[in-house]
């Protein structure tokens, strides 16, 4: 997806396959995260990871299926009925640094994306009790 001389950066990076990959690294990591499953309404994680995945790729300029299927992406009204104290986005982190890693991107496509990443999940946080 082109526009002239620009690119996205879910371009840059390589479109679906990428995000898909990463998605399902992190999504490996929360299946063996007792603390962090639990947040999650499905047994199966199938559907976090669909939706997480077409998040990311809409914020990175990729398609609109998100929008599309789910609407204004709402991150904090989403995630208010959870439990985000500093430990489970420490978790959560973790998991997704270990995802980015696999992902073997150049240095300022991975710096870019952590970034992001580590914004979002500090501003997720809606409580500090344990």
């Amino acid at each position: 997806m082109t526009d002239g001389n620009v690119t996205t950066f879910y371009d840059q990076i390589g479109g679906h396959d990428t995000f898909q990959k990463l998605v399902h690294e992190f999504y490996r990591g929360v299946a063996s995260d007792p603390e962090l499953t639990a947040m999650y309404p499905e047994e199966d994680l199938g559907p976090a990871e669909d939706r997480l995945r077409m998040f990311l790729e809409q914020y990175w300029g990729g398609p609109t299926t998100y929008s599309d299927t789910r609407g204004h992406p709402r991150l904090r009204m989403r995630h208010v009925p959870y439990k985000v104290n500093p430990e489970a986005r420490d978790r959560w982190l973790r998991h997704m640094r270990t995802a980015v890693d696999s992902l073997e991107l150049a240095p300022i496509h991975e710096a870019t994306l952590w970034d992001y990443l580590e914004r979002a999940a500090h501003a997720l946080v809606n409580t500090f009790e344990d």
